[in-house]
């Protein structure tokens, strides 16, 4: 399979983005991880990642899922928003996904920033660590 794409490297990159041990570790995942799965929906994607036994996992292996990072693509209108799946305290999917329109074939031309501005509020995004 191959690798990440270019968007997928860049809202990886923002959503582990953070000074909290969480996302310390979600990064040192992300480093690590490896695309065994792609799968367009046609308003998106979902992206699988396996990890390699000796990174670290998340104390106490939760799962959860959170996306504060959102993005203007060429050829979506309405833009995109993005989640990360975190599956007994590892990444395991990425979903990119349009607000009610088709998916662009080319994804290399965009602008990706925080849902409440240009820097992340980290008390809130760890709020939202919560399963469920």
């Amino acid at each position: 399979m191959e690798g990440l794409t270019k968007l997928e490297n860049a809202v990886l990159e923002m959503l582990v983005d953070g000074k909290a041990e969480t996302f310390q570790i979600l990064r040192g995942q992300y480093l690590a991880a490896r695309v065994v799965k792609r799968h367009m929906t046609g308003v998106g994607f979902w992206t699988y990642f396996s990890i390699p036994d000796e990174v670290a996992s998340l104390p106490g292996n939760p799962s959860f899922r959170f996306g504060d990072v959102d993005g203007n693509i060429d050829g979506l209108q309405n833009g995109a928003g993005f989640l990360l799946q975190v599956k007994d305290g590892y990444i395991y999917m990425l979903e990119g996904y349009s607000f009610d329109e088709p998916w662009p074939e080319d994804t290399n031309t965009f602008q990706l920033y925080y849902e409440g501005g240009l820097q992340r509020d980290e008390g809130e995004v760890i709020k939202s660590f919560s399963p469920g």
